[in-house]
């Protein structure tokens, strides 16, 4: 029987190393109770915080300092926390420090309203007679930039004190589904038993017997169906949370304060949802593929995940993935690639699935510490093309901590998701390229499709769920398990229209965390085309445009993201990259065709 191992039966080389962060949990404890301390030394520079540039400079070194070690201890916490979800000691520090976190932010929440008090020329002079303040230039403009939507200083340390108990609906869907939401033992068609979970779902939907792939599926959805009330009130608290705080800040929705926040116009995100639906052919060409392939009368919901090629995907050991993937770095140079390979060498990766760990994969870790990946891996190509894509974020920090003091080292999302998928696409390059056997160089191009398909239009797909059920709460309408149900099945009739949807998939909306990230998940779409273009450039201008793309992803968040991807070389103002990306996967499509 194939059974999850306890996070102890794993070997330690294949888990990252937290004590580069603290010693042990002791160490942890302490450097918690010392800034947990130093936090009200903020608040004394409420009311005066501008009285001089010497005053002004003071503060902003104290709250870096006070900042930095809070990401600190919430960064342990945090990655604990994701190792079990069970441990509820974990589970406690993680709560203490997203309490401290804010503590630290409502301590500082007077300093905007202040700032913004003032009018620009203000600034200027005390950015002139303190030239340490010049490094909060960008920093400044955007809080002046933001005036319109920042309130007094007694409301916004409201707001501030507010953010624990905002996270709540999210905490619980975590809990939810990661701690307390279980599913059955199945058998496979050689007799083996396999315990289904978060982390192997997908791949279970790949295996090659349709009929093994169903009884995954109802399984799977049947368990979900058991915890619908549950997970459609925490839905629909986080969203109506969203359309409160916008509308706390004088916006007219919810979308229009998640995205001012990075200074990325609505008109992207509407740009995006335009061209998808405009060439939806081409994913429905690639389900009529995927159906004539499998040689089924009719694709079903367990069918979307299965390869083209039919089988399963060949194993491929996390120790040979890391290799491909070094490999693939190479036209970004030499720096970027030693980088990559010695932070897998220095346990950057936490790498397989132990009961209670957290689902899915990310890259996490502060100013002051190493990147931290979370992985669940499993052996095939998605695992490898997920390592490459946390290894983008990972190197993307990287480059920002080296470039940029702590204001401007992080970055948003509209940005990090290009990074991640550039390694993605020069992946599927490198494999396409080298490997001679022929059995992995289809399924690399499938993986590829996959990842399209998954990445451009699913989760469009999902924007656009997320824009409709906003939109429901901001027209005052009930949200609802049935109306969550009705939005997505109407989403996924449209996309999928050559598939036959049945009931279960209409609960699809429960298992996506990122619903709870308030306009988060269009970004992956945004990041994968424009990725397309930018390594379409590398590959084909070499040093020169390896170095922009460098230089871009080392501006951290000194500029704004539409500008920092203007250096890369992309306007993602113009549909033209994600319509030139759209026109990559079609012709990928029509390879895969000539193949099968």
């Amino acid at each position: 029987m194939s059974q999850v191992p306890e996070r102890s039966e794993l070997p330690a080389e294949d888990t990252w190393d937290l004590t580069s962060i603290y010693a042990d949990d002791d160490a942890w404890a302490v450097a918690y109770e010392s800034v947990s301390d130093r936090i009200d030394d903020l608040r004394e520079y409420e009311g005066r915080v501008t009285e001089s540039p010497d005053t002004l400079l003071e503060f902003l070194d104290l709250r870096e300092s006070i900042f930095r070690e809070v990401s600190k201890v919430s960064s342990y916490a945090s990655l604990r926390s994701a190792e079990d979800t069970r441990n509820q000691e974990y589970q406690a520090m993680q709560a203490k420090t997203e309490s401290l976190s804010s503590a630290a932010r409502s301590a500082t929440s007077f300093l905007d309203p202040e700032l913004q008090a003032l009018a620009r020329d203000d600034i200027d002079h005390l950015v002139g007679a303190e030239p340490a303040l010049a490094d909060y230039a960008h920093y400044f403009d955007d809080v002046l930039r933001t005036k319109p939507h920042t309130r007094s200083a007694e409301v916004e340390e409201l707001l501030a004190d507010l953010g624990e108990v905002a996270g709540a609906a999210s905490d619980i869907y975590g809990m939810l589904s990661n701690a307390d939401l279980t599913f059955p033992t199945v058998e496979r068609p050689d007799g083996e038993s396999v315990e289904i979970t978060q982390g192997n779902f997908t791949k279970l939907q790949k295996h090659p017997d349709r009929e093994f792939r169903r009884t995954v599926y109802e399984a799977y959805y049947d368990e979900w169906a058991d915890i619908r009330n549950a997970v459609g009130t925490s839905l629909k608290n986080s969203v109506k949370k969203d359309v409160k705080y916008a509308r706390a800040r004088n916006y007219d929705t919810a979308r229009e304060a998640a995205l001012d926040g990075p200074n990325v116009p609505t008109e992207v995100y509407d740009t995006l949802l335009d061209a998808v639906h405009d060439n939806l052919d081409a994913l429905h060409r690639h389900a009529d593929l995927k159906r004539e392939a499998l040689g089924v009368d009719d694709l079903r919901m367990w069918d979307l995940y299965t390869p083209i090629t039919g089988d399963e995907s060949p194993d491929i050991p996390y120790e040979q993935a890391a290799e491909h993937v070094v490999d693939a770095v190479a036209p970004l140079g030499d720096a970027y690639q030693d980088r990559v390979r010695n932070g897998l060498d220095a346990r950057w990766v936490d790498v397989y699935e132990n009961r209670g760990k957290r689902s899915g994969a990310f890259s996490a870790g502060t100013y002051d510490t190493q990147p931290f990946i979370l992985l669940n891996y499993q052996d095939d190509i998605s695992s490898m093309f997920t390592l490459a894509h946390e290894l983008g974020h990972s190197l993307h920090s990287e480059l920002a901590k080296d470039a940029q003091p702590w204001q401007y080292a992080d970055y948003t999302i509209f940005v990090a998701e290009v990074a991640s998928t550039v390694n993605e696409t020069l992946l599927t390059h490198h494999l396409l390229e080298t490997v001679e056997d022929d059995t992995l160089r289809r399924h690399v191009l499938d993986e590829y499709l996959e990842r399209f398909r998954s990445t451009l239009y699913r989760q469009t797909m999902f924007a656009d769920f997320e824009l409709r059920v906003h939109e429901i709460a901001e027209d005052d309408g009930a949200l609802t398990p049935d109306r969550f149900d009705d939005a997505y099945r109407e989403l996924k009739t449209e996309f999928y229209e050559p598939a036959v949807l049945d009931d279960r998939i209409a609960r699809e909306w429960m298992r996506i965390p990122h619903f709870y990230y308030n306009y988060y998940v269009y970004q992956y779409a945004t990041g994968i085309s424009a990725a397309v273009a930018i390594v379409e450039r590398i590959l084909d201008e070499g040093a020169d445009a390896a170095a922009a793309y460098r230089d871009a992803l080392a501006l951290g968040g000194s500029e704004y993201p539409m500008d920092v991807l203007r250096a890369a070389g992309v306007d993602m103002t113009s549909p033209e990259p994600i319509e030139s990306a759209l026109g990559v996967y079609d012709d990928y499509l029509g390879r895969m065709a000539d193949l099968v």
